[in-house]
């Protein structure tokens, strides 16, 4: 089962005198990239968050926003109304300097640093709220978590059907190379009766430089390594955690088999069938990037 590193997952719900809005994002990245966005009267719990965000995320850039507003009906925060009137203004003024849109001014001069201050959130009302808050926030990331397992099924399918070309285009492989050496014993053949008729002929040094030659020219290991390879990859999407990085190993493995199959070749029919090979191998690394 394959996981992709794109997902997205959102909750609402009421907390204490305040609505909650949890949002998670995720996208691709190397390791676990966390950006958190957090209200200031829970900075002391973002250990806790990135906790829980490694625990069911794993791996990608994820950007974790918790949003609280106020119920209409609730006591209202103290607010600095001086403060927030110069962070306004001053916002504005930057605003119309560059032309940009004032609809989230007075969002931003409100939650502007010193603008509100709450004495009724000692430390045990945020445990409090906390924890009423928790769930939402587990709820988002499972749900953030089955939209990487749904977008990971589609480019599973996506894999197979890459996988299934180039297992077709070896095929025809299989099927040229008994022309292919023919077409070499043939070049082989007319190079001895050219190389015989000379006063310097070695039959013995010219036997052994032919067996090597076409030991070189041999690519039935190949076929049979790039077999298993591919044989290897479905199994490896098929298991239960996704493993994108094995998978990009396997990857690799195959290249080196096409590439080498290719060199050896040298003969045009197998050489085309190799670079649609190729082309399938390039769409398969691409879509690995975005696999956990």
């Amino acid at each position: 089962m394959l996981k992709s590193m794109t997902g997205y997952g959102r909750t609402k719900g009421s907390v204490k005198g305040y609505q909650a809005d949890v949002e998670v994002r995720t996208l691709n990245s190397k390791f676990l990239d966390v950006q958190l966005k957090l209200p200031r009267s829970f900075q002391s719990k973002e250990l806790e968050v990135r906790s829980e965000l490694s625990d069911v995320l794993k791996r990608g850039k994820v950007s974790l926003s918790i949003d609280l507003i106020q119920d209409a009906d609730t006591e209202s925060d103290q607010v600095n109304h001086d403060l927030f009137k110069r962070y306004y203004k001053e916002y504005t003024k930057l605003a119309d300097e560059v032309g940009a849109d004032h609809s989230d001014l007075f969002r931003l001069a409100l939650y502007s640093p010193d603008v509100m201050s709450s004495s009724s959130l000692d430390e045990e009302a945020v445990d409090s709220q906390w924890k009423e808050l928790l769930p939402l926030l587990k709820e988002a990331l499972t749900a953030c978590d089955s939209f990487r397992q749904q977008e990971g099924a589609s480019i599973e399918k996506e894999l197979n059907s890459y996988i299934e070309k180039i297992a077709g285009f070896l095929d025809e492989v299989v099927k040229h190379d008994p022309d292919r050496m023919a077409v070499i014993r043939e070049r082989i053949d007319k190079h001895q009766q050219e190389i015989e008729s000379s006063d310097e002929f070695d039959k013995n040094r010219f036997e052994q430089e032919m067996i090597y030659y076409i030991e070189k020219l041999d690519i039935s290991e190949e076929i049979v390594r790039l077999t298993n390879h591919l044989v290897y990859f479905r199994e490896v999407m098929a298991e239960d955690d996704s493993q994108g990085k094995k998978l990009g190993f396997i990857s690799q493995e195959i290249g080196r088999e096409i590439n080498t199959i290719g060199s050896k070749a040298n003969y045009a029919p197998v050489q085309k069938l190799v670079v649609g090979m190729k082309d399938e191998l390039e769409k398969i690394k691409e879509q690995l990037l975005n696999i956990i």
